[in-house]
């Protein structure tokens, strides 16, 4: 081993971190990801440079029995300022959130080129292979149990009372894939002005439907079923 910490022992550790970490980049870019092959390759890299500068950067100045140093520190502020990237990729959408798999993954990323600069090489290809067991292997078979929980969504639509109109809005629901779970009718007005001059009534009610279908999908088809006057779906976003 180089004393100066700049021999080829260090240039190998440092190599490993490079390609894993690039190899992890390489697969979320492929996934077209917010974060990709140039994000992680630099998260790797960075993070095995600051373990290295943290075992051999300060060995000048270390005195036997005077001046000790704690590599481990390096290591543990390493894992802290990661959080402003994690915070950055992360992000809600229509009330759920995105983003959490990719914070993730550059968090292991820094792992993965601490570990290799620390000296530990198989340990980092361990954690690299078991990530893309993860990606790979583990992430079908999480969206296909996801499949087998069925989500209840709400509807609140209001239509003009026409015969066939609430048939037609059940058939809706089966071509989305969405089974009717209930049905309650929350106000019936009077006749309105404008539609017909003033001579159809409109009709509230709340679906609650159960299924695996797309309920922004199914909204647009109630939303062009016509007669129907508008469409929400109650609590929506609000999660």
């Amino acid at each position: 081993m180089e004393p100066s910490g700049q021999g080829w022992l260090q240039l190998a550790e440092f190599a490993v971190a490079f390609v894993l970490s690039a190899a992890i980049g390489l697969e979320r870019e492929i996934r077209q990801k917010a974060a990709g092959l140039r994000t992680y390759t630099i998260v790797g890299v960075g993070s095995a440079l600051f373990t290295l500068v943290s075992k051999y950067g300060f060995t000048d100045v270390l005195q036997s029995g005077t001046v000790t140093l704690d590599p481990s520190r390096v290591a543990a502020q390493i894992v802290s300022g990661l959080g402003f990237i994690g915070a950055g990729v992360i992000f809600v959408q229509r009330g759920s959130v995105q983003g959490l798999t990719t914070a993730a993954t550059i968090w292991l990323t820094a792992a993965v080129g601490s570990a290799a600069a620390a000296g530990l090489p198989l340990l980092a290809v361990l954690a690299t292979a078991s990530y893309f067991l993860v990606a790979y292997a583990i992430r079908p078979l999480a969206r296909r149990l996801s499949l087998l929980r069925s989500v209840p969504v709400h509807f609140r639509i209001t239509y003009l009372q026409r015969p066939g109109l609430l048939h037609d809005l059940f058939a809706e629901c089966s071509r989305a894939g969405f089974d009717i779970a209930e049905v309650r009718t929350l106000s019936a007005t009077g006749p309105i002005g404008a539609y017909d001059g003033g001579t159809e009534h409109t009709v509230e009610v709340l679906l609650a439907l159960a299924g695996h279908g797309d309920g922004d999908a199914l909204t647009a088809r109630f939303v062009a079923v016509d007669g129907v006057v508008a469409c929400a779906r109650p609590g929506y976003g609000d999660e």
